[in-house]
């Protein structure tokens, strides 16, 4: 949780979550930061099974999200998505 608090930043972009052996997730959203700390802290469904170790972002801005979601989606393959 340290590591979401020094370096996802609360704006908007997309971001993956994983485990030492897969991606999980790909969401986008508004604020970066509160969003991988919701799902860090509370957990639901996949995310709970295969608890995330890790996460990565990149800033993009609202009306481009939905989009570099899915091409990161397709081209990640995560589990979870």
């Amino acid at each position: 949780m340290s590591s979401v608090n020094k370096n996802a930043p609360a704006a908007s972009g997309v971001y993956g979550l994983s485990n030492s052996a897969q991606w999980l997730y790909v969401g986008e959203t508004d604020n970066i930061h509160a969003e991988l700390r919701r799902h860090l802290e509370y957990p639901e469904g996949f995310l709970r099974e295969y608890r995330p170790s890790g996460f990565t972002f990149e800033l993009s801005p609202q009306e481009s999200r939905l989009e570099r979601q899915g091409q990161l989606v397709a081209e990640l393959e995560p589990a979870g998505n």
